[in-house]
């Protein structure tokens, strides 16, 4: 009677445990939560949703990356603009037409655009300096990390203004207006340079993002097939291990029953 008893108690057990181990698998719509339902079915899954994760962080790395370069690609715009403009007032400075105040009004003209090129090398994205010459990034990737080094931007990285930020750009004689369309041809193709550069990073960051999506969507797709639980099936399952369980309990409280009634005629 012991071993019947310990019987229908095991029988209890394990089909509480068909259960639970269902109800696991339902919950999670995994058909391997945790090493105990193949360990290595489980490394598998947990290995390949560590490279999804990978895949998906290196593609908002990359695209973070390129949001920073927008900004930059921006200063560095409104730079080649703001020098378009200087050389056509340098241009304007050297017609034999202009008197001395003409010229002077230009001079001031000149000064300000210059100041306007500082301006747009003091473009920050998060609080990181872009067109100063101090930003060397780096994107971090599941295929390695590639450095962007951008350009000084400055009016003095230009040679527009020395060092101490006083400008280079005199028009008050026709050496210094020869000068100044030297140093502002010179100072534009930097900042053409610069824009095909960051142009160029871009691009590549495009094409590394539209690759990470594809190496995503294709681990997801194998993960898919191999830990994916069938829902159906696992319900259907399911609800066959509650009634072998319920019927198991029924057993256990009759054998329990029977042997009360038993002992109790022994007395």
């Amino acid at each position: 009677m012991a071993i019947n008893g310990l019987g229908y108690l095991n029988q209890v057990n394990s089909t509480d445990k068909a259960r639970q181990s269902l109800i696991k698998q339902i919950s999670t719509g995994s058909a391997h939560p945790s090493a105990s339902y193949g360990p290595s079915d489980y490394a598998i899954s947990v290995r390949m949703n560590s490279n999804i994760g990978a895949a998906e962080q290196s593609n908002n790395n990359t695209q973070t990356m390129n949001s920073l370069l927008n900004v930059a690609a921006g200063g560095v715009s409104s730079t080649v603009n703001a020098l378009s403009s200087l050389r056509s007032q340098i241009l304007q400075a050297a017609n034999g037409t202009n008197k001395d105040t003409d010229v002077a009004a230009i001079q001031k003209n000149v000064n300000q655009t210059i100041a306007t090129v500082n301006d747009n090398a003091s473009v920050e994205y998060n609080g990181k300096k872009l067109l100063d010459g101090s930003a060397s990034l780096i994107v971090a990737g599941i295929d390695g990390y590639k450095n962007v080094q951008l350009g000084n931007m400055t009016a003095q990285g230009l040679g527009l203004t020395d060092e101490n930020g006083n400008s280079k750009i005199d028009l008050s004689t026709n050496e210094g207006i020869a000068a100044a369309l030297d140093t502002v041809d010179s100072a534009l193709n930097a900042a053409l340079d610069e824009e095909t550069n960051i142009g160029a990073v871009q691009q590549n960051l495009t094409f590394a993002s539209a690759n990470y999506t594809t190496q995503t969507e294709a681990l997801m797709n194998a993960e898919s097939t191999s830990d994916d639980l069938d829902i159906a099936k696992a319900v259907t399952q399911l609800s066959s291990a509650n009634t072998q369980n319920q019927m198991a309990i029924y057993a256990q409280k009759l054998f329990m029953h029977n042997n009360a009634s038993v002992l109790k005629l022994l007395q």
